[in-house]
């Protein structure tokens, strides 16, 4: 398996996605905000401007794109400068789906589905933010690699206009695989200069290291143990591993083992001590230690602000 394949495996967690047809014509701007969502839009017909910051991008009719890691962005006409943008009212909407319709003066100029999945931010965002503010990048988007996506825009359409059952799980899945395909190509379409840790993945000898790290975060690791996995000599690995991801290999593998605890501190799904075990650590106190080092307070005390009581 992949580095990214096992990565994925632990941390995609794609839940509570939710659709929406939206319809606009006129001068019209909106404005999403959401700090633990990732966003695709499908647009069936018409043009329009994206902005995320000091990044403004046209839309075009036929594009799918994938908004991962933004905390505002703002979508507006064309002729636009998305200045007076209002939220985008989805509260009135029904819970899984419904219909945005802001035109003014009754012809439609936009229409596109709106397709947004919140995920386990603890674990996906060192992935997404790695990432472009909107993929795939203009000049990718009509490279042969991305024909994946033009099923997947005819998928999603056909989904979208019949109520059959297990829908929401249908589009779920939709958006794990387009998101996968968004990732990947990004991944494989990264020059060797680049400065992105995301480069690793690609690498022929730390993507195997990585792979292990990821399939097997119990396992006691050694740098030695990784190098050799990684076919390079304990020295070039390590330089290597933390030219391109930014921190040594240890270093890396501790982070990812704590998200890992963190998230399964959130589940309640096992008691600490277990947590402990599944990621590597050889006792309570040593893990104890490690998780308050970063998290600034104990499994315990984390587990319990997660707890059903504290949610309600």
């Amino acid at each position: 398996m992949d580095a990214l394949s096992t990565l994925l495996q632990q941390t995609q967690h794609l839940t509570d996605t939710r659709y929406y047809g939206v319809n606009f014509s006129g001068d019209w701007a909106y404005s999403i905000t959401s700090s633990d969502a990732v966003y695709f839009y499908l647009v069936q017909s018409g043009s329009f401007h994206i902005s995320i910051g000091e990044m403004s991008r046209k839309i075009y009719a036929g594009d799918m794109v994938m908004i991962p890691n933004a905390h505002k962005h703002v979508c507006y006409a064309l002729g636009h400068h998305g200045d007076d943008a209002k939220p985008l009212d989805k509260a009135s909407l029904n819970c899984s789906q419904g219909v945005v319709d802001a035109s003014e003066d009754g012809s439609l100029k936009v229409q596109l589905i709106l397709v947004e999945c919140h995920y386990d931010k603890e674990l996906l965002l060192p992935l997404l933010s790695a990432l472009p503010a909107i993929l795939p990048e203009h000049d990718d988007m009509h490279e042969s690699r991305f024909k994946a996506l033009d099923e997947a825009v005819g998928f999603i359409i056909l989904e979208s206009e019949y109520e059959r059952l297990g829908k929401l799980a249908m589009i779920n899945l939709w958006a794990s695989i387009v998101l996968v395909e968004c990732l990947r190509t990004h991944i494989e379409s990264l020059p060797k200069t680049s400065d992105s840790w995301l480069l690793a993945m690609k690498d022929l000898h730390l993507s195997k290291a990585l792979t292990v790290m990821h399939g097997k975060p119990n396992h006691s690791w050694s740098t030695h143990e990784l190098a050799n996995e990684a076919g390079m000599s304990r020295s070039s690995f390590t330089q290597r591993f933390k030219e391109t991801v930014g921190v040594p290999p240890l270093s890396y593998l501790t982070d990812y083992r704590l998200r890992l605890a963190a998230r399964h501190l959130r589940l309640h799904q096992n008691s600490i001590g277990q947590i402990s075990e599944m990621v590597g650590y050889a006792s309570n106190s040593t893990f104890s230690q490690a998780f308050k080092r970063v998290y600034g307070m104990s499994p315990k005390v984390y587990q319990q602000q997660y707890s059903p009581s504290c949610s309600r």
